[in-house]
């Protein structure tokens, strides 16, 4: 089935290939509206609800159990390694963690499995400036 490529998902399209971290559907909104867009929010749901299972888009769960979506330069399959403090994202090659499915898989007696693997851990970035200001000044 091809999707109709619409004004309102190239607009959605090229904002997320302006960002590099997972942003959820009325953070999407909420930019689209800053770039002077008249894109509905609900349009923002159907479309990148449609783009993550057409593939263009990659989507994740939150810990408390939001979609967030992001474009990847990775057209393949992957997985992600995603900063808990800023979003930074990281793609990574899936190949260890697809041997280790593969594995456990077997170990079962499963097949035809399907995965979903994200990190979430803290960047160097967010690990310097937390440490930075968890110092104690002794300076005064």
């Amino acid at each position: 089935m091809t999707v109709r490529q619409t004004r309102q998902r190239t607009e959605i399209l090229d904002l997320l290939a302006d960002l590099d971290e997972f942003h959820s559907a009325q953070q999407l909104h909420e930019l689209l509206r800053t770039r002077g867009s008249g894109v509905g929010l609900a349009t923002v749901y159907r479309a990148v609800q449609s783009l993550a299972e057409g593939g263009e888009v990659d989507v994740l769960r939150t810990g408390d159990g939001e979609a967030v979506y992001r474009r990847c330069a990775q057209r393949t399959h992957h997985h992600h390694l995603v900063c808990r403090s800023c979003g930074r994202t990281v793609e990574i090659d899936a190949g260890e963690a697809e041997a280790w499915v593969g594995r456990v898989a077997q170990t079962y007696g499963f097949v035809d499995v399907d995965h979903t693997i994200e990190f979430v851990g803290t960047c160097v970035s967010c690990r310097a400036a937390a440490t930075a200001t968890d110092t104690p000044d002794h300076s005064t």
